[in-house]
């Protein structure tokens, strides 16, 4: 026979106030201490492909504005970060789920990446980058004589 293991009822009520006032405290000093954290606390689904043409990227960044999200390109590193501060809080505030959010995503590319013509766009949510090829490397046809 194998031994089956009961769990608990879970509790609905406190040993003592101090039980509940030490839950309250610990909460509120979480959310302090989660609020002090201005780090990336996520990542974005990102995907690049590569064609004749260029390089392409679409990064999912949902509900930052264009001015919220920095792209930059040197030494061939592609560097996307979004930050977004936390709104302004509005009388009394019953719960903030909306706070400082910081995320980003360096991608080292091709040589034959034309870093000076980036087309870059932000639309419903998704940043999509256009990295063109340098025409030197670019595919060329030869006629055949």
């Amino acid at each position: 026979m194998v031994p089956m293991q009961t769990q608990k009822p879970a509790r609905m009520y406190w040993d003592s106030p101090f039980d509940l006032a030490t839950r309250d405290f610990d909460g509120v000093l979480r959310r302090w201490f989660s609020d002090l954290e201005h780090q990336p606390a996520a990542s974005f689904p990102v995907d690049i492909h590569e064609d004749e043409n260029g390089v392409h990227v679409e990064a999912e960044l949902p509900g930052f504005t264009n001015e919220q999200v920095n792209v930059t390109f040197e030494n061939q590193v592609l560097s996307i970060i979004a930050e977004r501060k936390s709104p302004q809080k509005k009388g009394n505030t019953h719960l903030t789920e909306r706070r400082y959010t910081k995320v980003a995503r360096s991608f080292t590319l091709p040589k034959t990446v034309d870093g000076q013509n980036i087309d870059a766009r932000l639309n419903a949510g998704v940043l999509q980058l256009t990295l063109p090829k340098r025409e030197e490397v670019k595919p060329r046809k030869i006629k055949i004589r």
